[in-house]
């Protein structure tokens, strides 16, 4: 896949992740907006007419397995975070959380080629072969008997969920509950420049890609004994984005992936051999010729393409932020504002509008399932409908009352100074929780607010983030007469198929094929186009559209018209 979502989020988040760019009534739980946290909740979800006819509760002790290969995180018991201990006291379940080490891709198929699962298991961009292999088993009647808050948050998504046999396997992490609460800050792509150089020349307003590397270059040649990298990208194992999915930004449509999609007629078109590649590629290939391009990162690793940032010396760079979020959270530890990065929505002509920010959206081919191989789906399913409680919800995105968040007068949760940072500790968020529980379990989508109006994402609350700016946030935006990072960028146009990357294809067929193919391509020429001379760029891009139209660009592009017609036909309601 071209797209991820989220996050990761840094997954911020992300995502992301997204990977990641969801909305639907508030379908949380009432509960006091002074005490959602601390307040342990009932786990039964059938009210009963007699008191004393009313089921107790299983809470005899008992420990699950779950493979999350949406992180690479130490193991652990579920019951050793504090979230996860004060889910297990209303459950009884603990879980032992792991995490892939090294190809995600081999250890998913090394539990297919064993018939040997998890009891729980998020497989990530493997969850296609997941399918393929029956290897989660169908949800809907655990749902129906054991799940009246899944019902609550996912059944408005129910027609995007369910398979073609009509089951729902898996559930995903995007089913936004609520009123939509947009990102004050970019979790998603747009281009990224260091904030010295915006400094140096007064903060310039940026649109266009040749407004953006004449800037670079013009700093990097002030500079030119600091031995400072102008522009860096990543092509490594499926993080590609940052050399694949510039030209669509650039040319003015979100992440759909492999395809921009025409807003009138809903026809996609793959933009790999369109011009607006073409322009692209070329621009990169000026700015190498004239130093400014980092040739290392056609075979940099993720660590070091994470660490070249990290430095201090790249002066630009296009991703996503979730990608990046750990390289710009290294340098903002450091306290040097200069070093730290400002987003900006670059595209190829002033009278494009820019559309890097996520469409409100639901993310169907990521998720969390029930193996065949679980030992107790009725106690699992219902684990996973007590955590869609709000009260359980607000934990484990904020944790506890007094501990991790405080609330005002008015019902707002916000928090201290010591409460912000300490949420970029690392020691922390293991300690409490937030690394394990934020994602990747079922959960409200990070875009939701609360029955009393809070956000449920942390870094959505205005008050978190207003107070999250730090000294040097609040010039730079003050410089640009904004009062959020994600008021530089043009509102998002309505998009129902959106995003067409996670629009489920099946593995085998011929647009899966194509799919991987056309990268294989494209990993082949890309660097060639971009390290080449001037004078041999059009020669090696005639070879590589040769090569590339060999491949069944029409084939899939009807595909994908077909299965975006049935998205928005299911998101409309107008299919069944």
């Amino acid at each position: 896949m071209v797209g991820k979502k989220l996050s990761i989020l840094s997954l911020t988040i992300a995502l992301t992740a997204t990977l990641a760019a969801c909305s639907s009534n508030n379908n949380g739980n009432s509960s006091s907006s002074t005490t959602p946290a601390s307040t342990a909740p009932s786990s039964d979800a059938s009210p009963s007419s007699s008191a004393s006819a009313e089921p107790k509760e299983d809470l005899t002790p008992v420990t699950f397995t779950y493979f999350n290969a949406n992180s690479q995180v130490p193991d652990i018991d579920s019951n050793q975070t504090e979230i996860g201990k004060k889910l297990e006291e209303q459950t009884g379940v603990n879980f032992k959380l792991q995490f892939p080490v090294g190809d995600v891709n081999t250890k998913i198929g090394t539990m297919i080629a064993s018939g040997d699962y998890p009891d729980v298991l998020a497989p990530d961009t493997a969850i296609d072969k997941i399918l393929d292999a029956k290897a989660f088993i169908p949800l809907n009647d655990l749902i129906d008997q054991y799940g009246p808050n899944i019902k609550k948050v996912y059944g408005p998504y129910y027609n995007q969920m369910k398979q073609a046999d009509g089951n729902i396997y898996f559930l995903p992490f995007s089913a936004v509950v609520g009123d939509y609460q947009p990102a004050p800050t970019i979790e998603q792509g747009a281009f990224f420049i260091q904030r010295r150089v915006l400094k140096e020349f007064g903060y310039p307003k940026i649109k266009t890609l040749d407004e953006y590397f004449d800037l670079i270059k013009k700093y990097n040649d002030a500079h030119k004994g600091d031995d400072l990298t102008g522009f860096t990208s990543l092509t490594y194992d499926w993080r590609t984005m940052g050399i694949f999915n510039a030209p669509m930004h650039l040319a003015g449509y979100p992440n759909d992936g492999d395809v921009i999609v025409d807003m009138q007629t809903h026809k996609s078109d793959i933009y790999s051999d369109d011009d607006s590649t073409k322009r692209w590629l070329k621009k990169l290939n000026e700015i190498n010729n004239e130093g400014l391009y980092d040739k290392s990162s056609f075979v940099n690793n993720y660590d070091q393409y994470l660490a070249k940032i990290s430095s201090g010396k790249v002066l630009g760079f296009f991703d996503y932020e979730w990608e990046v979020d750990q390289a710009i959270q290294n340098i903002r530890k450091t306290g040097n504002d200069d070093l730290d990065y400002l987003a900006l929505p670059v595209v190829f002509d002033q009278d494009i509008k820019d559309q890097y920010l996520d469409p409100n959206s639901f993310v169907d081919n990521r998720g969390v399932g029930i193996t065949t191989s679980a030992k107790d789906p009725v106690r699992i399913i219902k684990y996973f409908d007590n955590m869609l409680k709000e009260e359980n919800q607000v934990m484990i995105q904020w944790g506890f009352k007094g501990e991790n968040y405080e609330v005002d007068d008015k019902g707002r949760f916000y928090q201290t100074p010591e409460e912000i940072e300490a949420r970029k500790d690392n020691a922390t968020n293991q300690k409490v929780g937030f690394t394990y529980f934020n994602y990747s379990w079922p959960m409200y989508g990070l875009g939701s607010t609360l029955s009393d109006g809070n956000s449920l994402a942390v870094n959505r609350q205005p008050e978190v983030a207003q107070a999250s700016f730090t000294e040097g946030d609040k010039n730079i935006l003050s410089k640009y007469g904004v009062q959020t990072f994600s008021d530089l960028f043009a509102k998002p146009d309505d998009r129902p198929w959106y995003p067409a990357w996670s629009i489920a294809i099946e593995q085998g067929s011929p647009a899966q094929i194509f799919q991987q193919k056309s990268k294989d391509v494209k990993l082949k020429y890309f660097p060639k186009l971009v390290l080449a001379k001037p004078d041999q760029f059009d020669g090696i891009w005639d070879e590589y559209i040769k090569e590339f139209s060999k491949l069944d660009v029409k084939g899939f592009e009807t595909t994908m018209d077909g299965l975006i017609a049935d998205k928005i036909a299911k998101v409309t309601g107008s299919s069944n």
